[in-house]
Parts: structure tokens; C-alpha cells; sequence
């Protein structure tokens, strides 16, 4: 009988990466997954997962080194992912710890850091929203002078619209910056930009993009969490002007970052002042929100499975990546008034895939025709508006 051809860490503080897992276990790899305690008992593929390993909490650097440190005591640990965002800079120290292949503490800064990530994109001339960090205040003055408001304030290290604030003048500012106190310097100040958000959802190897899917969201996601609404995204038209711009910026982007190998959920925003596209944020993982089911959908490609593949290949069985279809394809989803929403009442040939999950309501539509993927998510909207929508206050902080 072959040997296993080695043992992949996956660490995640989030029930997710579901996909991944049972494409590692079926490319034949012995799976450790090191989770939190709190995720005992999640769906997570049991028959994909040769060891579960609960910690506390994923965020103590000591404690994680130690632990994986002994866990590689009795496994040949040869790749290391972080499936969430949130983890991505803690796998990046372990990998440097066990001297692992894969994104060191250096790059992944620049894949995590708003910050850092818009210093260097508008040092390579990529376009960005004027912005300020938070450290010589008499600096902040100077950009507060310059750009007029309203500005985001945001978390430098979050993700989604975790703690992002609008503010409306300095005075407002000020009391907030003394709130935060020592914490401060972890922000930075943003021109806010009215205009379209857009995602592109890309797989790298070798430091080149392969594979890029140009998605438009429906409201910004900003908007759906702060005010409420329904989150929806549809790919783009390969070949569009605007498919093809942000495919041009994307890369640019990448590039920029120092990506090697893996996969990236970027945000662009096309500024109602100028027609433009401006970078907003890159991570250095698969989309959330069930993107990437909206994704397998027109692509017949999962992002999950595709990450998977790149991270495990071998000098034996390099990656390969084929396209096998181009639709249009679209999601929607909101919370849910009733804990299991009934979705039976949709039910257009186009519909794809549907959300079992308690308190929410999703699908995805899919057709060769982009015009009906657009009606059906207007005429879907409207009903889910009616039917399901309810709205919580987005939190300040991630929720574990």
C-alpha cells in the first residue's frame, strides 16, 4: 500500500473550509485540524479529518507554537493553512517556526494590514482612496484638511466591515481616537468613496494569476451590515470592459503583494466621481459568504477544492487549472425572521443551490443568460424582503 504523502495542519477559528478538508483527505493526505474548543461539536467532515485538536483560543502565539511544536512530534507536518482570515497571521509564524513552505509573517502583513497593503499598491502607483494612519496626529490634521469629509475609519487588521466607522467631521473624530487610546495606531483613516464594490476572486501560482472571477455586489457590503438590506453579488460578463478592467487591476495588485501561490478575495470600488476603479482590500483567502458557491456555480470550479489542489501539489503532480464553463450566476442572501425559512416557494429551473442554516435564507441562481440572473436576484430580492428579511447590528469586534 502507497504512503500518505504527508500530514496537512489546517487551523481555523470559524466553522468553515469544509471543501478543502475533504479535498485534502481524498488527495490522500493525513488532515489535523486544530480548532477551538467552542467548535467541538460543528459540521465539520469527520470522515475527512484524522485528528481533531481543540485549543482555548488560536490567538496565544506561545501556546500555538508549543502546541503544534508537539503535535509535529509524532506527525510529519509538511504543509500548514490557515482557513480563516483571522488565523492567517498566526499559521504565517507557525510555518516560520517549522521552517513549512508557504506565505511567511512578512507577506502575510501585507495581505492582512490595510495599511501596509495601500502603502504599497499606491507606491506601485495602483490607485487607492486617499488615506492617513493613525500615528503624528498633526499629519491626521493635514489629511483632514486636505480631503474632505466623510472619511472611514478602519480597523487595519479586521475583515468584512468589522468595526469600521463613517465619521462626519474632526470634531467627531477626536473623542473617538481618545477612546480608543493605545489602540488607535491599529486604524487608519480612508476618503470615503460613493460608488459600485466590486470583488474579484483569484487563484496564483507561481506569481500568476490563473484564474480570476469579476464579481459586482449588489449594495456594498458596508451598507448591508451598517443599514441593513440584503447581501447580493453576480459575476460579471467575461470579456466586459468592466470584467476586464478589474481583471487588469487585480493583478496589479497581486503582483504588487508578492503572491506566490494561493488564492485572494480582492474589493475594488469604481468612484461615481471619475468612472475609475480604486483598490480597497486584498485577503489572502476564499470569499466568504458563500461566494464561492456563486463561483463553482458559473465556473464549475470550487475555490475551496481549487486552494486545496495548489496547496498539496507536488514536483509529481504539479496544479493544473482548466476552466469547464462560462455562466452568469448570482447569490442573495439576508438573515431570517423564522430560525428554518422555507424556500420551497422558489422555484425557477435556475435556482442552484440553496442555505440550510438556522436564521438565514440564501440562493444562488445560474444561467447562460446574464439578463435573467439579473432579473431573477431583483424579483428574489423583493420576495426575500417580504418573506425572511430581519437585520442585526454588526459587531464591533469578530464573533467567535
Amino acid at each position: 500500500m502507497a504512503s500518505r504523502p504527508g500530514t496537512i495542519l489546517c487551523m481555523t477559528s470559524y466553522e468553515k473550509g469544509q471543501p478543502f478538508l475533504r479535498e485534502a483527505h481524498r488527495l490522500g493526505w493525513h488532515v489535523i485540524l486544530v480548532t477551538k474548543e467552542s467548535l467541538r461539536d460543528a459540521d465539520w467532515p469527520r470522515e475527512a479529518i484524522d485528528q481533531v485538536f481543540l485549543m482555548p483560543e488560536l490567538t496565544v502565539r506561545p501556546h500555538m507554537i508549543n502546541a503544534v511544536s508537539w503535535l509535529a512530534r509524532s506527525h510529519d507536518i509538511r504543509r500548514l493553512v490557515a482557513l480563516d482570515e483571522f488565523d492567517l497571521e498566526m499559521a504565517a509564524a507557525l510555518r516560520e517556526h517549522l521552517r513549512l513552505p508557504g506565505m511567511g509573517e512578512t507577506v502575510t502583513r501585507l495581505f492582512r494590514d490595510k495599511l501596509a497593503m495601500r502603502v504599497r499598491t499606491a507606491a506601485k502607483e495602483i490607485r487607492v482612496p486617499a488615506f492617513s494612519p493613525i500615528f503624528y496626529h498633526e499629519a491626521l490634521r493635514d489629511f483632514m484638511a486636505r480631503v474632505p469629509p466623510p472619511w472611514m475609519l478602519k480597523p487595519r487588521s479586521s475583515a468584512s466591515a468589522i468595526g469600521i466607522r463613517k465619521i462626519h467631521s474632526a470634531d467627531e473624530l477626536w473623542p473617538i481616537l481618545d477612546q480608543l487610546g493605545d489602540d488607535q495606531s491599529h486604524y487608519l483613516l480612508e476618503q470615503f468613496l460613493p460608488g459600485e464594490v466590486y470583488h474579484v476572486d483569484s487563484i496564483v501560482t507561481d506569481k500568476k494569476v490563473v484564474f480570476a472571477a469579476a464579481s459586482q455586489y449588489g449594495a456594498p457590503p458596508i451598507v448591508t451590515s451598517h443599514e441593513g438590506g440584503l447581501f447580493t453579488s453576480r459575476l460579471l460578463a467575461p470579456g466586459s470592459d468592466e470584467e476586464k478592467a478589474l481583471r487588469k487591476i487585480n493583478r496589479r495588485v497581486i503582483k504588487a503583494l508578492g503572491m506566490v501561490e494561493g488564492v485572494t478575495h480582492a474589493e475594488f470600488i469604481r468612484s461615481e466621481a471619475d468612472g475609475k476603479f480604486y483598490f480597497l482590500e486584498i485577503a489572502a483567502r476564499v470569499g466568504g459568504a458563500h461566494l464561492a458557491e456563486m463561483i463553482e456555480a458559473g465556473t464549475g470550479h470550487n475555490l475551496w477544492v481549487e486552494w486545496a489542489r495548489l496547496e498539496l501539489a507536488t514536483e509529481e503532480a504539479p496544479y493544473h487549472f482548466s476552466r469547464s464553463k462560462d455562466l452568469s450566476a448570482g447569490i442573495l442572501l439576508t438573515l431570517s425572521r423564522q430560525e428554518w425559512p422555507d424556500l420551497s416557494g422558489y422555484q425557477d429551473e435556475e435556482v442552484v443551490w440553496r442555505l440550510h442554516k438556522r436564521h438565514h435564507a440564501g440562493l444562488i441562481v445560474a444561467s447562460p443568460d446574464p439578463a435573467r440572473v439579473e432579473a431573477l436576484l431583483g424579483e428574489y430580492g423583493q420576495r426575500f424582503q417580504e418573506d425572511f428579511h430581519a437585520t442585526m447590528p454588526v459587531p464591533d469586534r469578530p464573533l467567535h
